[in-house]
Order: C-alpha cells, then sequence, then structure tokens
C-alpha cells in the first residue's frame, strides 16, 4: 500500500464512543483515546476545528499524545470558508468589532476587514505547534454549495493560502459545476498551477452539493480523498448536528471501485491520504480498516 494513508474524519464522535465497537474499556478519557487512535491509523482530520478555533491547550495536547510521525490534517474554520458561523465561536473582542447579527449566525462580511485580519492570524498562530513538530498535515478548506467556479472564488483560493502561507492548504468543493464540462479543466489547471490538493470524494449523487466520484491529483506532494458515505436519504435534509447524514457503512464492494482509483493517485502525488468521514457509530474506522485491507490484497 506503500504511500496510501488512511484515517477518519474525527476520533471523538459520540456514536462511536457510546458504541464501544472500537476504543477498548479502558480508553474512558480523551487523552487515552487518542492514543489508541493514534495506535491504530496514521492520520486524523480534526472536525472540531470548523466549529470553534482550537484552543492552545488543544493543540498541545494533540501534540503531546500522538506519536512523532502522526498527521493531524485540520478543518479550516467555518468563517474562513464562507460558511454561516456561530456568534459564541468568536472571540469576544471580534465579536464586539462586527455587525450584530440578524439570525442564529455570522458570516465574514459581518466583520471589518482589521477583524478578519485578525481571526486568520489568530487560526494560524493555534495551528504552529503542530507544524514546528511536524504533525501538521493540510488545512482542509471545505467551500459551501454558493461557492461557485469564477475570478472571485479563485481568488480567494489563493488568499486563503497566502493567509496561511507557512501551511499547506486542501480544497473540497461542495457544487458540481466546478467539474463539469465547462469548467474541469479550467479548475484543475488553477489548482495544479498553485499546487494546491483538491479534494477527491465520494459523496450522494443527485443533490446541489454533489461533486463526482472522480480521483484527480493537483499537487506533487499530496493527494487528498474524504468518504462521506452515500445516504441519499438524510444527505440534504435540514439538522442540527450531522451525524445522520453521514450514517452509511460501504460495502465491500463499493470500497473496491476506489482502489485502482487510489493505486492511479498514488502515482501522482508522493502520499495520498484518505480520510473517512462516514462517522457514526464504528462505520469510519472498520470501513478505513476494510480498504486499507482491500489495497493491501490488490498490492
Amino acid at each position: 500500500m506503500g504511500n496510501i494513508l488512511l484515517g477518519t474524519a474525527s476520533w471523538t464522535d459520540k456514536t462511536l464512543i457510546q458504541s464501544g465497537a472500537f476504543y477498548p474499556a479502558n480508553a474512558n478519557t480523551a487523552e487515552k483515546r487518542l492514543r489508541f487512535y493514534a495506535k491504530t491509523f496514521p492520520i486524523v482530520e480534526v472536525d472540531s476545528t470548523y466549529y470553534y478555533p482550537p484552543t492552545d491547550q488543544a493543540v498541545l495536547a494533540w501534540v503531546n499524545r500522538t506519536p512523532d510521525e502522526f498527521t493531524f490534517h485540520i478543518k479550516a474554520y467555518s468563517l474562513l470558508t464562507k460558511h454561516p458561523t456561530r456568534p459564541n465561536s468568536l472571540p469576544k473582542d471580534i465579536a464586539r468589532q462586527g455587525d450584530e447579527p440578524k439570525g442564529k449566525f455570522v458570516y465574514s462580511n459581518h466583520l471589518p476587514e482589521k477583524a478578519m485580519d485578525e481571526v486568520w492570524r489568530r487560526f494560524a498562530a493555534s495551528l504552529m505547534p503542530l507544524h514546528s513538530t511536524g504533525k501538521l498535515g493540510v488545512v482542509h478548506f471545505q467551500f459551501p454549495e454558493w461557492f461557485l467556479p469564477g475570478t472571485q472564488s479563485r481568488n480567494y483560493i489563493v488568499e486563503c493560502q497566502e493567509r496561511l502561507h507557512d501551511y499547506r492548504i486542501a480544497v473540497e468543493f461542495r457544487n458540481g459545476s466546478w467539474f463539469n464540462e465547462k469548467n474541469l479543466d479550467r479548475s484543475l489547471d488553477f489548482l495544479t498551477t498553485h499546487q494546491i490538493p483538491v479534494t477527491s470524494v465520494d459523496m450522494p449523487q443527485g443533490f446541489r452539493s454533489s461533486m463526482p466520484p472522480i480521483a484527480v491529483a493537483t499537487a506533487k506532494d499530496l493527494a487528498y480523498v474524504r468518504f462521506h458515505g452515500r445516504n441519499t436519504q438524510q444527505w440534504d435534509k435540514p439538522q442540527e448536528i450531522a451525524t445522520p447524514r453521514f450514517a452509511y457503512h460501504y460495502s465491500q464492494q463499493e470500497l473496491s471501485e476506489w482502489v485502482p482509483k487510489l493505486q492511479e493517485l498514488s502515482k501522482q502525488s508522493d502520499e495520498v491520504h484518505v480520510l473517512m468521514n462516514n462517522c457514526y457509530k464504528d462505520y469510519a474506522v472498520t470501513n478505513a480498516q476494510d480498504l486499507a485491507n482491500l489495497l493491501g490484497e490488490a498490492h
């Protein structure tokens, strides 16, 4: 399997912990669970940083509880990906500089430019302990459905890269127009020129947010892949938490479809990082192990 690394998009999901199917009984604290996870998988994606910027204490704990060769991929804070953001996730001194939220959420355009500069600065600073110890993979920017292909969007992706110039970023689109017949070549050429990994995805099809399940590499050092499940019944339903839409356990046949795709990616990039985001009960951890076995058999 070589340069293909597998992990999950969370090690703290409540349904995973409650299932009792992955963590041993004595892994009964946050520290013990992370230590156990890091002995099982070489990579993980941190989902919580999308909702709330990480605290210095949390980041240092991640560093101290994992082996030297372990890699954390960090989901970019929602305010930086143009998603609706929880007002209580903003530091109070920054929140006071913005417009009073008219609804449940705040957006980046509700804050003055200097306040957004400070949000970027603090987010970058919080990740430095991971970077300085070699444990930071990419900062993963998952853009919303309304983030459409065009000059403004491409410029913003470059801005994200420049804002986090010490780090690597990867991007995931949630609007199929980026990869339609008109825009596919231009999208891939743009990302390749800037050596920004685009996230290949397996996800429910037939929605505005659907991206086709194609595997592409746009950076020489890393190809990034996420499996969201294929729960078409729950995918587009309004819900307070994301978990139900990810309640999908892949079959061996469905996973085997990706084996040749991942093998091809491994020839195009130095490493391929595969994150199972079907985080419900033990679905993600078992599917990661299933896919690892399939790749091992095909090697």
